[in-house]
């Protein structure tokens, strides 16, 4: 049996979010003023907070778990009791961020993302962050499509990437976050579709590992020139762009780089 759904996170696989800055942000802030005291305390410097450090510790994490992890990371005492504080003053950047535009869709994304619909898998979006909605609402399918000139009919004026998906699990307060699978198969229930009959597509080593622990296959898409991490993280497939996976192949039940097949 071929694939019969398709599932998506969102930071890191569809949209360049502003959410690493914002968490990058927000903790320089509370490291330079309210948390100042206990800053010497910690291994924490404004330039050990990388994007390495973001995607192998953070990335894929609901909010209160991602505040948490950095905190623990970074040896800040009080991590639990700190997290909340921390993630909500990311919160109000990111909002901010996202409301002045600060972000753009992936190119390679979107076609990939059409090019499955288009194939007749249907398509659920499954991202632990509460921002998602936001991003997808402000992405115009129906301008990407005539600029570049790709023919899908189902393209029609007005069509934001949210309205294209066919369910939309973001955002949902699950009891455990990734790596767990809960809120991959709850996106294949809300498809109708057993777990095996669908893959997913993540950036994350969290959310690989819950696409497995899941039954899925996972797609991942190193865009930090991660690649090793999210083969180690069980990977059924890694590129680096979304252009590469062959399309001909998944009804086949099978995640191929295009050159393969």
């Amino acid at each position: 049996m071929g694939y019969r759904g398709a599932i998506f996170d969102v930071d890191g696989v569809l949209v360049d979010s502003p959410h690493e800055r914002a968490w990058r942000e927000a903790l320089k802030e509370l490291m330079e003023g309210e948390w100042s005291d206990i800053r010497d305390q910690t291994t924490y410097s404004p330039d050990r907070f990388t994007p390495a450090i973001y995607q192998a510790v953070m990335a894929g994490k609901p909010r209160a778990a991602g505040a948490r992890s950095a905190l623990e990371y970074f040896g800040v005492p009080d991590a639990e009791a700190r997290a909340e504080a921390y993630g909500e003053r990311k919160q109000v950047l990111v909002i901010k961020l996202i409301e002045a535009g600060q972000f753009h869709a992936f190119s390679d994304a979107l076609r990939f993302v059409l090019a499955v619909k288009s194939a007749g898998i249907p398509l659920a979006v499954a991202s632990s962050s509460k921002n998602a909605g936001l991003f997808l609402s402000r992405i115009q399918l129906d301008l990407f499509c005539a600029e570049r000139g790709l023919p899908y009919d189902f393209v029609k004026e007005g069509l934001t990437l949210q309205k294209l998906f066919d369910a939309d699990i973001s955002g949902r307060d699950f009891p455990q976050g990734k790596p767990n699978p809960m809120i991959f198969l709850t996106a294949a229930q809300e498809l109708g579709l057993p777990p095996e009959s669908c893959f997913v597509v993540e950036d994350a080593s969290s959310g690989v590992q819950a696409a497995k622990a899941g039954k899925m296959a996972a797609l991942g898409v190193a865009r930090m020139h991660d690649q090793k991490l999210l083969q180690e993280a069980g990977a059924d497939l890694v590129v680096t762009s979304l252009d590469d996976p062959a399309i001909n192949k998944l009804s086949e039940g099978r995640l191929e780089k295009a050159s393969m097949a």
